[in-house]
């Protein structure tokens, strides 16, 4: 893991990363491991997601091919994902290696064993994901999970992530 001290997208110049930057999205913290938790344990922050519905969902993810998270999901095929929340934001910082993580990554906050793997007890939208496919595509690892369990709760205050900075994605309640 790598800690940076200054913020790893500034000043970059490539046209590609700018364009991915405005595109912004949800932050959702990948989770796979042992279910004791006695094993191994990997997690990783992931914003480039996507849920595909229908008779058999699927979410679609681009993850960091030299993740241990990688290395962790083709170990058990099987993962947590989970939406963070605003206060989240250390966390997500941890586990996208821009923070350091005394003890560990899994130390800096509550986590409940699933048949998934770890899910941070706070997060209340959550899906136990299946591996089903992996290629690659560009500087990333395109996975194609099987959504095999999903709870939606009442997410007040999601994170978000667009242009480097953490956002507020508070929306009105009622809405889905």
């Amino acid at each position: 893991m790598t800690i940076h001290d200054s913020h790893p997208f500034a000043g970059e110049d490539d046209p590609v990363r700018r364009f991915r930057g405005r595109l912004g999205g949800t932050v959702t913290l990948w989770t796979s491991g042992d279910a004791d938790g006695a094993g191994s344990r990997a997690g990783l922050t992931v914003t480039s997601l996507m849920v595909a519905n229908g008779d058999q969902p699927r979410v679609l993810a681009l993850l960091d091919p030299d993740s241990d998270l990688v290395d962790e999901l083709r170990r058990t095929g099987r993962a947590v994902v989970q939406v963070l929340s605003w206060a989240d934001r250390g966390l997500a910082e941890m586990f996208a290696g821009t923070a350091p993580a005394p003890g560990g990554m899994f130390r800096q906050a509550a986590f409940v064993d699933t048949a998934y793997g770890p899910r941070l007890a706070a997060a209340t939208t959550w899906a136990g994901v299946e591996l089903e496919d992996e290629r690659e595509v560009g500087w990333s690892t395109l996975v194609t999970c099987r959504l095999a369990e999903a709870e939606a709760g009442e997410d007040v205050d999601p994170l978000g992530h667009r242009r480097g900075r953490w956002l507020r994605l508070a929306h009105e309640k009622g809405t889905a």
